[in-house]
């Protein structure tokens, strides 16, 4: 068995368990290949854990707000970053949203929430989690969601249209792939400071009909002309200073299986906030950190999909303004508890 197969083989147990959620089943899992000293390490307001506290801290709580909780993987890339072998998996967290959740209020409804989750393994074991799950899209569709509103388009993001996000990829085109996302990194990370909007030559990287899929609070663009408009001209027009993997002092993790490209870093950004227009923050002067942790899929000779989640919460919280307590304001005249009816899955 291959290397990526073996690894493959190793995180399917706990997919398969998440997929049809249960206490005993998902903590089986997690005993078979976390280990108990792993260094997990999820978005804000969650925060750092060791892998014995994982299920405790983070899913408890989430299974409490949605019983019926399942998990689906859309995709599942694996590879090595040059130290140690990477297992990225995105998807969604699904379920019927009838408790709160981290002070979001149920609505009664089918819910989702994306992940971005990155696995390292030594000795068959998960040693290290980085993990985003983007709870301002559980906001969103709680009516609950209470900061400046997207510029994207917000919804229930896609599997790949190729539909091959799961299975197994030629490792003989891997390296192509990585190179082509890395050197894109880098043009992209030459403007403005090296010149106009020509120097990042995003024709050359993006195919004309890419989908980006960003976070909520950012929201999906269709093509490059709305990645430029509902993206990036807002984002470097406040943070015309970005450094990221390619380019930074932090560490990212990229790794890279047939068509797909996987980065992790906690974190692989560090910028200064100097302009107005991202978010609705002010031009604060103030020099932040960012993870965000992508996949791409590399059609031809150019990229055609790119999927990213941002730790948006952890942004705003390095700025002083704490999502959650706004979050209780925004929601105080609402009627708090459980929702006592019949779940979707009973």
């Amino acid at each position: 068995m291959s290397r990526v197969a073996h690894l493959r083989s190793l995180i399917a147990p706990l997919r398969g368990a998440m997929a049809e959620f249960s206490e005993d089943g998902v903590r089986a899992a997690m005993e078979g290949v976390l280990a108990d000293t792993a260094n997990v390490q999820l978005a804000h307001p969650l925060g750092n854990m060791s892998g014995a506290e994982l299920y405790d801290c983070a899913f408890a709580p989430l299974f409490e707000a949605l019983p019926d909780l399942e998990r689906r993987d859309l995709i599942v890339v694996v590879g090595d970053d040059g130290d140690g072998d990477w297992v990225g998996c995105m998807g969604h967290y699904m379920g019927t949203f009838v408790a709160p959740y981290l002070d979001i209020p149920p609505t009664g409804h089918l819910a989702h929430m994306r992940f971005h989750e990155f696995f390292r393994f030594e000795d068959n074991k998960i040693v290290e989690v980085q993990a985003i799950w983007d709870l301002p899209e559980l906001m969103m569709q709680a009516g609950a969601w209470p900061m400046a509103p997207s510029l994207g388009r917000e919804f229930c993001v896609p599997a790949p249209m190729t539909q091959d996000g799961l299975s197994a990829h030629d490792p003989g085109t891997s390296q192509t792939s990585h190179d082509l996302v890395i050197e894109m990194l880098t043009n992209l990370s030459r403007h403005p400071s090296e010149g106009g909007p020509e120097i990042m030559q995003a024709e050359r990287f993006w195919h004309p009909r890419m989908n980006w899929y960003g976070p909520a609070g950012i929201g999906t663009a269709r093509g490059i002309a709305g990645f430029r408009n509902w993206h990036q001209i807002p984002f470097l027009n406040a943070l015309p200073d970005r450094k990221g993997g390619t380019t930074g002092t932090l560490r990212a993790h990229f790794f890279a299986e047939g068509n797909y490209v996987a980065v992790t870093g906690w974190p692989n950004m560090q910028m200064t906030v100097t302009g107005d227009g991202w978010l609705g923050i002010a031009p604060a002067g103030q020099k932040i950190t960012m993870k965000s942790l992508d996949f791409w899929r590399v059609e031809g000779d150019r990229i055609r999909e790119n999927w990213v989640l941002v730790d948006l919460l952890d942004v705003y919280a390095q700025l002083g303004v704490d999502v959650f307590a706004r979050l209780r304001e925004f929601n105080k005249a609402r009627v708090p508890g459980r929702i006592q009816y019949l779940i979707g899955a009973a």
